[in-house]
């Protein structure tokens, strides 16, 4: 027997790293030659319309332009102009970073109404087993519940597992921004939760606006639930690598883009939504002044240098959440780095007092909320350290809001 034999450890990492070659090759072969045999998706089809369509003599812009050319291309019209489009084209509008967001809204509005009929129309289809007709109206009536009045939806897409994504507060006249970005299990079914509340985007996004409107009554603040991301589902091959939050770091990107005014922008990012935040990180527009861990696997980087980008880098994990027993490592491909709260790693290290378990940050309560909620109004000097020598809040000042700074 070899010495390389004598290591479980590594025989483990090599079993982990064939499988990795069959995924890839599988990614890359067959499974793309049978992604591209499907039609296309309701988003896909809004899309391709919007391309062939015109406002008058004119052709409408690339959906994919910049933020920016989009949003003077709805500055153009007329407001029935632009209530023309958000009809003809619900989901194509309702996903354009530069739409106006009350657009977007509106137009996200109308998409809900078109997937609630589909999933009405499967979930009485008899060729359906009674699990898929099960399935299709559970989703009918999350739909239903995404649609009552007051609710701003910022994106959705019915597609597969779904991806949505909801704003509390009024975005256009906010002071401060905060963006709740979800881990592992995040989907369309699971983005809010009578059971366990604070534990899906819904919950965790109105605990917050909450805490900060508390935290600092007279700062405009507004949160987005963001699951605008495919997560991975459950603790397999997904979760340990990067594929999903690769994809999602670019969403989350275009999505900050996209977003109206200059308010400063703080990023909340639970468990595999710190992995999209580390891979967001370099290309973060300016704004944004803040990126906030809990409960991390690792952002993808050894450091928080590494991570170059100018906003403050937080991280927080309580005593008894099971993340803390993940190697935090990174090796061919698997694993997602250097442990966030790690003396090591550089981030300013929060407390999480009262926080319970991998899901409890979010609860009324605890410190690790109120810590989100300080850092959301830009209050820094109010933050609670997770050590006695309040280095957490070294070299920062206490300004907090933009407007009042």
């Amino acid at each position: 027997m070899t010495s390389f034999d004598t290591s479980p450890q590594l025989n483990v990492w090599r079993a982990l790293l064939a499988l990795a070659v069959v995924f890839v090759m599988l990614a890359t072969t067959g499974w793309t030659a049978l992604r591209n045999q499907r039609s296309e998706t309701p988003l896909q089809a809004s899309l391709s319309a919007w391309e062939h369509g015109r406002i008058g003599e004119h052709r409408l812009p690339d959906p994919q332009s910049a933020p920016l050319r989009l949003a003077r291309f709805f500055s153009s019209l007329t407001e029935g102009q632009r209530a023309s489009l958000a009809r003809r084209y619900p989901l194509a509008v309702g996903n354009m970073n530069g739409a106006p967001v009350d657009l977007r809204y509106r137009a996200n509005r109308i998409a809900l109404g078109q997937a609630r009929k589909v999933e009405l129309t499967r979930s009485r289809d008899s060729r359906l087993t009674p699990a898929g007709q099960q399935e299709a109206d559970r989703r009918m009536r999350r739909f239903e519940v995404l649609m009552e009045p007051g609710r701003r939806i910022l994106a959705f897409d019915p597609e597969g597992s779904g991806r949505v994504a909801e704003v509390f507060g009024d975005l256009r006249g906010a002071d401060r921004v905060s963006v709740v970005v979800p881990g592992v299990d995040t989907d369309l079914l699971t983005f809010q939760r009578t059971y366990r509340k604070y534990s899906a985007p819904v919950g965790m996004a109105e605990s917050l606006y909450a805490a900060e409107r508390a935290a600092s009554p007279t700062t405009r603040t507004a949160v987005i639930a963001w699951a605008d991301y495919t997560a991975p589902s459950g603790l397999g091959m997904d979760a340990a690598t990067a594929m999903r939050a690769e994809v999602g770091a670019v969403r989350l990107n275009a999505m900050l883009r996209g977003l109206p005014g200059a308010a400063p922008v703080s990023l909340f990012c639970h468990s595999y939504g710190s992995v999209v935040c580390g891979l967001a990180a370099r290309a973060l527009p300016g704004r944004v002044t803040d990126i906030a861990v809990a409960g991390s696997p690792g952002m993808r980087a050894e450091k928080a240098s590494n991570l170059r980008t100018t906003a403050h880098v937080w991280a927080m994990r309580d005593s008894d959440d099971w993340i803390q027993d993940v190697p935090y490592l990174e090796l061919g491909g698997f694993g997602h780095g250097a442990d966030p709260v790690s003396a090591g790693f550089g981030a300013r290290v929060l407390s999480a007092r009262g926080a319970q378990g991998h899901s409890g940050y979010f609860v009324p309560g605890t410190q690790s909320l109120t810590n989100f909620a300080e850092i959301g109004v830009g209050a820094y000097h109010a933050v609670h350290c997770a050590h006695e020598d309040d280095v957490c809040r070294t070299g920062l000042s206490g300004t907090t809001t933009a407007g009042r700074a």
